[in-house]
């Protein structure tokens, strides 16, 4: 077991995580459009989480992990619903209110949330300046990306609804996130990747419960589904939630909650550069602007922590 946990806490394996949620999970918002073509909200995070966790959960049990321990299954349905469910339900629930520029803008702020709810860390945070300065900046980067289509829109058509309601998706995605770091994934012997699995599977269960209620389910013609639609399914199936997901929860074991939170930043940037590869679009000097204020508080963030082992 010892011997294992070095590996795990290996400079690699923690730089390889950091690509899956910094990289990985930022083209996940190119491949959610695309899957959205065809499949409803909600029956497409049921179908993505609840086949993503069965698989994770397959082969943890097949490695001989105790996936079946109460005290894993109980705090993992806690960490999913919080983290998984409520925020990415919130989130499609706010869409019906707000832009999605301002849905981007809101949804950074979870950094800063993470900083400010993260209590056993405050007197480590707030005493160093690249803590958060970096994260400032960082949010002000975000602002800069997304400045000029919030300044074109229509005023009148955001609502103070949808504000609050992703207000709230930010919160609740920033208890889940301390909740699965100090409490769920807390014990050095507790297995990240079968927890991560639990999340999955018990947030897929709430998905399928409003895609069932909302009657999601009896609206698609699975056999008039693209085939685009379905490989950008299993795109989100492997590497946003096996891969990139997975990762996440590993890291709140061995790194600082609000380090680990600057995704939130880097996500957008990924976002962006994949638009402009793939879907032509244009990228203004202002926007670039905020993504190197971005990249700046990444490494502002990280600048007072290079030594990637967990003290």
């Amino acid at each position: 077991m010892s011997s294992a946990a070095k590996t795990e806490n290996s400079p690699i394996q923690i730089i390889f995580a950091y690509f899956l949620i910094y990289v990985v999970w930022g083209s996940t918002y190119y491949f959610i459009g695309y899957a959205l073509n065809d499949f409803p909200p909600f029956l497409l995070g049921a179908i993505r989480f609840s086949v993503a966790g069965v698989l994770l959960l397959s082969w943890r049990y097949y490695k001989g992990v105790k996936v079946f321990e109460k005290s894993l299954v109980r705090k993992s349905a806690v960490s999913g619903l919080i983290l998984l469910f409520i925020d990415m339900a919130v989130i499609m629930l706010a869409q019906s209110y707000v832009t999605s520029s301002l849905v981007a803008i809101i949804a950074s702020s979870t950094t800063i949330w993470i900083l400010l709810l993260d209590f056993p860390m405050w007197k480590k945070n707030f005493r160093n300046p690249f803590t958060t300065g970096g994260i400032i900046l960082g949010f002000l980067g975000v602002l800069l990306l997304y400045l000029e289509q919030y300044l074109n829109e229509n005023i009148d058509d955001i609502h103070n609804k949808g504000i609050y309601i992703l207000i709230f998706g930010c919160i609740s995605w920033a208890l889940g996130t301390l909740y699965t770091k100090y409490y769920s994934m807390r014990e050095a012997t507790v297995d990240a990747f079968a927890g991560a699995a639990w999340q999955m599977i018990f947030a897929s269960i709430m998905f399928w419960i409003f895609a069932l209620s909302r009657g999601e389910t009896s609206t698609v013609d699975m056999a008039a589904i693209s085939t685009s639609s379905w490989a950008a399914v299993i795109y989100l199936i492997i590497f946003g939630s096996i891969f990139a997901y997975t990762a996440y929860i590993w890291l709140l074991k061995v790194r600082p909650a609000a380090e680990v939170a600057t995704h939130a930043y880097v996500n957008p940037v990924i976002a962006i550069i994949i638009g402009v590869g793939l879907g032509n679009e244009l990228v203004t000097g202002v926007q670039i602007g905020g993504l190197v204020l971005i990249l700046i508080s990444v490494s502002l963030v990280r600048l007072k922590r290079k030594k990637l082992i967990k003290k």
